[in-house]
């Protein structure tokens, strides 16, 4: 029969404290997992923890339970005919921009509906079959949390929950092994009981560092090939929006407001290239207020025999000595397309497709899209986070070639980088007017960008409406917007000078965190920039937005950087380990292992040199007393052999804890360890104890006149305070050894 908890007017369980705090941590463990993802409405997310809290709280003081069994199932049953609405209709309000809105809804209201259950189960738990049914409730719980999020954050409160769990286990076996016990029950709220708790939790915290030991050996050495089924789905909340092939003026300055984390670019080392950007989608076509991409058919890429995308040329490159830059990309979900690369990327490789894990077959199973812009775009779409890795070309910038480059531009490039809107007569003439003393388009692009660059002022706050030519408005009135103004402004004057141009938007470098050795990109990094082309060199990059404020950096960065830090490595050797993984780990192991074993053998063999040298040295410096060193090592060497440094050692802890506190001295333990030097001081003399007898039956067995009395009296004393709860009589004790010490030496 399940034992039941403890009311206040029932004798206390052993550990009964102990478990009912582990219970209500471990649920609310489980209902604050859920919550840290973010993915919940505002009202589960305060009401369910507090409704935990509360009722732990009760539980603490030893409250009864407020929900019979009967009222609980009927809650239940109720709130069952309540989850189609949510699910279908309430729940809808939450999914914000996921991918897959139906298969969100229905997890949500499965969530809703699991910490209902909970709830009302925790608030009418009476026995421990009760209590084992609220733990299962909580593993499900973090089951939901772990398909909802894949954040760190998850790792940490797992880990706490894992600890509760172990301890709520332990409580019930141990209450559960005391139901119909023999001996008497523990009085509640005894010195005895508060030592009790204090070895379950020590223990339960062992166990827990043991099984997270265990498990991350197991989960970097047991063989990956797959992350799973749910790979694909999505479920994230909301997607960075902004990006999409249809960009409008003012568009981007409302991105740059928000300080989401879009994307963490690896690279190892900080970039010393002052054009670097992450590109991510270029646009041709301008009608006044809205830039566009008139490509509408992509030509797909596939990944060659060696599981690389090459993106420059149809075949690899073999022949190039510059072996570019190597980045790693962590895109989070973002509701566009386009796959931000930094220079002229050449290659990429990476699991496009959103299945989950980045082994070699599912590199094989991607493909990208490449239009005529240049712009890399993801057919499968970026709803999950997608990891890629790549390497790109960073070309200086040849003033001297640029200027020198033709003017002959062929016929699709005037069609489609010549187009112009209807514009405001004073945009073509304040272009002449800047460019009215140079002559190459290298030069004009120049002027240009340092016209807009050091004559209008940067600004995320627009003032006055833009009306019908925002682009006017900009160039003759407020000077002053962000980045998109700028670039647009400087394409379109380029274009009524002749020369083909295309705004392009993708992000700003972002901050470089030295611990992860990567740039922290966030949606107010979006930048907008622009793309000259020239006959020969292809196109190169020119930004006429003047410089934003920098960030203050201080301690709270710091400590940001180390966070960053952790969300990488998490995302790198965690969610996106796999086969390919444990094979860098095994090498990077094998490597490490053979190094220090070398460094460790190279060590012994100059400290045993160098001891050689120092012996002899002090041997000749001190003639006779130099041969003292090998006649001591020899001593040394036999009280290891026959165990005198342990009996040394355990004597001088035995005189240590005579002579110490009233309370070490009163220790029942301490009468332990008198009695073993008892027999110790008994078997000396041939008086040895059986493994059969008791130590009454050993006092009893002992039958001289002058040792019988003091042996059965020190035995008597020693029973009471190991076995009887009575303090031990150290003094008492201490004047019994003497007593048989002195009757062993008159035998």
């Amino acid at each position: 029969m399940a034992a039941s908890l403890a009311t206040p007017t029932d004798p206390a369980l052993p550990a009964e404290r102990f478990f009912r705090t582990s219970l209500s941590l471990l649920i609310l463990t489980s209902t604050v997992t859920l919550v840290s993802t973010g993915k919940l409405d505002i009202i589960t997310s305060l009401v369910a923890p507090l409704a935990v809290l509360y009722k732990g709280f009760r539980s603490w003081h030893e409250r009864s339970a407020e929900l019979s069994h009967r009222a609980a199932t009927w809650c239940v049953l109720a709130y069952l005919a309540f989850f189609p609405v949510d699910a279908l209709f309430l729940s809808r309000f939450s999914v914000g921009n996921s991918s897959n809105p139906p298969l969100f809804a229905a997890l949500l209201g499965a969530v809703h509906f699991l910490i209902f259950v909970t709830v009302v189960r925790f608030y009418s738990a009476v026995t421990d079959r009760d209590a084992l049914f609220l733990s299962m409730l909580s593993f499900a719980g973090i089951l939901a949390a772990a398909v909802l999020t894949v954040d760190t954050i998850f790792l940490i409160l797992f880990f706490v929950f894992l600890l509760f769990g172990i301890s709520t286990f332990v409580g019930m076996e141990l209450r559960r092994g005391a139901v119909g016990a023999v001996s008497p029950v523990l009085h509640a709220h005894t010195e005895r009981d508060r030592r009790l708790n204090r070895a379950l939790s020590l223990s339960a915290l062992s166990v827990a560092v043991g099984s997270i030991v265990l498990g991350g050996v197991l989960f970097f050495f047991i063989p990956r090939f797959s992350a799973g089924y749910l790979g694909r789905a999505s479920f994230s909340l909301s997607l960075m929006t902004g990006f999409t092939e249809n960009v409008e003026l003012g568009q981007i300055g409302e991105i740059k407001k928000n300080s989401a984390v879009v994307m963490r670019v690896q690279t190892g080392k900080p970039v010393s290239y002052d054009r670097l950007r992450w590109r991510g989608i270029a646009l041709s076509s301008f009608d006044g207020k809205r830039w566009t991409s008139l490509d509408r058919k992509p030509q797909e890429l596939k990944p060659k025999e060696d599981g690389w995308i090459y993106t420059a040329d149809s075949t690899p490159k073999t022949d190039s000595h510059d072996p570019g830059m190597f980045y790693t990309v962590y895109l989070e979900p973002i509701a566009t397309d386009a796959i931000f690369v930094p220079g002229k990327v050449t290659r990429l490789r990476g699991n496009f497709t959103g299945e989950g894990g980045t082994s070699f077959a599912a590199m094989r199973r991607t493909s990208i899209l490449r239009d005529s812009t240049g712009t890399l775009l993801n057919p499968f779409h970026n709803y999950t986070a997608v990891r890629y890795a790549g390497i790109s070309s960073l070309p200086p910038l040849n003033a001297a070639k640029l200027r020198a480059a033709s003017t002959d531009y062929s016929p699709y490039i005037t069609e489609t980088y010549l187009q112009l809107p209807p514009l405001d007569p004073r945009i073509p003439e304040l272009a002449k007017q800047i460019t009215k003393n140079v002559r190459t388009p290298f030069d004009k692009a120049l002027a240009i960008e340092s016209y807009l660059r050091n004559r209008f002022t940067y600004t995320l706050n627009l003032i006055g409406r833009p009306g019908d030519d925002p682009l006017a408005h900009f160039l003759f009135e407020t000077r002053a917007g962000h980045c998109e103004y700028f670039a647009s402004a400087m394409a379109i004057m380029l274009r009524t000078l002749g020369i083909p141009s295309r705004e392009v938007n993708g992000f700003l470098p972002g901050q470089y965190n030295d611990l992860g050795g990567d740039y922290i990109v966030r949606a107010s990094d979006a930048h907008s920039w622009v793309e000259v082309y020239f006959p020969g060199m292809d196109w190169e990059t020119f930004d006429p937005t003047p410089a934003g404020p920098e960030n203050e950096s201080g301690f709270l960065t710091r400590l940001g950087q180390f966070a960053d830090w952790m969300e990488i490595t998490w995302s790198e050797w965690v969610i996106g380990y796999d086969f390919a993984h444990q094979l860098v780990l095994a090498q990077n192991l094998q490597r490490g292992s053979r190094n220090w074993s070398e460094s460790a053998r190279d060590w012994f063999e100059h400290k045993q040199r160098a001891s050689k040298m120092w012996m002899k040295s002090w041997q000749l410096q001190r003639g006779v007393l130099g041969y003292l060193l090998p006649i001591a090592l020899v001593l040394f060497l036999v009280a290891l052999r026959f165990n005198l440094l342990a009996e040394l050692s355990r004597r001088v802890r035995l005189f240590l804890q005579l002579r110490g506190s009233k309370a070490v001295r009163s220790d029942p333990q301490l009468a332990s360890r008198l009695y073993a030097e008892l027999l110790r001081i008994l078997a000396r003399r041939g008086l040895m104890r059986g493994m059969s007898q008791t130590p009454f039956e050993f006092a009893v067995a002992v039958d001289s006149p002058n040792l019988a009395p003091a042996v059965r009296e020190f035995t008597q004393l020693y029973g009471k305070a190991r076995f009887g709860g009575a303090p031990c009589d150290t003094t008492r004790l201490r004047q019994l050894l003497g007593q048989i010490r002195a009757a062993l030496r008159r035998r």
